[in-house]
């Protein structure tokens, strides 16, 4: 481990330690004020937020947008604060201060098949969101991208397990088809982050009227499955957290189904129709809610280093341009 990930480690091990044992409305002013000083500065990370909010809202001036960045900001690092409090919070508090509207269309879905699938953004708290459903639908399965350092990730893995959720890490080997498994045998729920995948293998789809890349591993699982696939879009409002589960996302009439379904005919027009649907939803509801999306990357195509994305989808690995 280089000096720099030890240094990370520890910071957040501090928070998980320091922050649970303050009390509650110091911990999250505290918060607030690192938000706003990190948002004064401007850094990348703030400058790529404005851009992405000017996508969403074309018509905001730079002091809009400036006023927005830092709601947003404030937001995400209620999330923090929220993630290092929360394994001291009853099942009585996270179901109590979660909202869900749409509910019925995930206990229908699990009523008639045996697991679903939700796409989400990077919107609001999904920790929150997936204890809530762990108490109140069906076990939870998600995929986290690998941290660095290891043990960092394994804190992470350790912190969501403790919410009750099963985590397995992006890039594992055969988690799709363990996914799949999963969805076919038991009822549960497999969420999955969906709003940016600028690898080779991203779906290209339009998102507030340009170009960018979204996974396709939420319609493909729909497509071997037959498990419902539903966008969901998170927030916060007030004390409560909230999540919108969206109409489902219908799949063609001619798309193949089933573990071969990547091989037939129609398959890669149909993960395209699906992976549209999920942008669409998206899009709507980060235009409802624009400073609960938490997007300080490069997500747009235009934005890229266009000589490096082209190397890199020659390649058939991910562009590092953007990255935070």
């Amino acid at each position: 481990m280089t000096a720099k990930e030890e240094a990370v480690y520890l910071a957040y091990s501090a928070g998980w330690g320091t922050v649970r044992r303050l009390p509650e409305k110091t911990a999250y002013r505290s918060f607030n004020g690192i938000a706003d000083r990190l948002w004064s500065r401007r850094g990348p990370g703030v400058a790529q937020l404005e851009k992405n909010l000017g996508r969403v809202v074309p018509d905001a001036s730079y002091s809009d947008l400036r006023k927005m960045s830092r709601q947003s900001m404030r937001k995400y690092f209620r999330y923090w604060c929220d993630a290092f409090r929360m394994p001291d919070w009853s099942n009585e508090r996270i179901v109590n201060t979660f909202d869900c509207v749409g509910e019925y269309r995930l206990q229908r879905g699990l009523a008639e098949n045996k697991g679903v699938i939700v796409a989400l953004a990077h919107m609001g708290n999904w920790d929150h969101a997936g204890a809530w459903a762990t108490l109140t639908q069906a076990p939870l399965t998600a995929v986290a991208e690998k941290l660095e350092p290891e043990r960092l990730f394994e804190r992470f893995v350790e912190y969501r397990e403790s919410l009750g959720m099963q985590i397995y890490p992006l890039g594992q080997k055969n988690v799709i088809d363990t996914l799949a498994d999963e969805l076919r045998n038991d009822k549960r729920i497999v969420a999955l982050v969906s709003d940016r995948d600028l690898t080779s293998r991203g779906i290209e789809v339009d998102f507030f009227g340009e170009k960018t890349r979204m996974p396709a591993g939420a319609a493909n699982l729909a497509l071997r499955t037959g498990a419902p696939l539903f966008p969901a879009t998170l927030w916060y409002e007030g004390p409560l957290a909230y999540a919108h589960i969206h109409p489902q996302v219908v799949a063609p009439l001619d798309a193949p189904t089933g573990d071969d379904a990547s091989k037939q005919p129609g398959y890669a027009a149909a993960v395209s129709r699906m992976t549209q649907q999920i942008a669409d939803a998206f899009a709507g509801g980060i235009a409802d809610r624009p400073t609960d999306w938490h997007m300080m990357q490069k997500l747009w195509l235009a934005d890229l280093d266009q000589t490096r994305l082209a190397a890199s989808d020659a390649a058939g690995g991910r562009p590092d341009a953007g990255r935070q």
